[in-house]
């Protein structure tokens, strides 16, 4: 099977619902399913050690969360995160997928094994989230913050 031929979600309320309806789904920015099923191992930048599973990020509704937009659940997700393709070179986009959790990497992140990759997700989708983040009364900036 070719990784490219993976279904693509090309909406934001396309994913909001994939998460109502299922639990266990993470999002990956990678060069994709064919790249990183080979190992199916991350490795800390910092220190170069190997991790036990490709770090993602959980796209479960927290309880917290209470019966707050779905939609912007999942915005806040991919907004957080949306800065990777640029810092990580061409090639580099979202995808969802399942799989066991394995441990945490050292930015908190799940570690993921036995991998199912699910969907790519349309680069408009990214463009929606930033748009439903920028709706926000109190706007927020991606994870990914300069300073000093």
């Amino acid at each position: 099977m070719s990784w490219d031929d993976l279904p693509v979600a090309h909406a934001l309320t396309e994913l909001a619902g994939l998460v109502e309806r299922r639990q266990g789904l993470f999002v990956r920015w990678s060069r994709g399913p064919e790249t990183d099923l080979g190992s199916v191992s991350s490795t800390d930048e910092l220190t170069g050690v190997p991790m036990p599973g490709l770090s993602a990020n959980p796209l479960d509704v927290e309880d917290w969360w209470e019966d707050r937009s779905r939609t912007l659940w999942v915005a806040r997700r991919l907004y957080d995160y949306a800065h990777l393709p640029h810092e990580k070179g061409p090639g580099v986009r979202p995808w969802i997928l399942t799989g066991r959790e394995t441990g945490r990497g050292p930015d908190n992140e799940p570690l993921v094994a036995d991998v199912r990759p699910l969907c790519w997700i349309d680069p408009g989708v990214i463009e929606e989230a930033r748009a439903e983040v920028a709706r926000q009364e109190a706007a927020w900036g991606p994870l990914r913050r300069t300073g000093r």
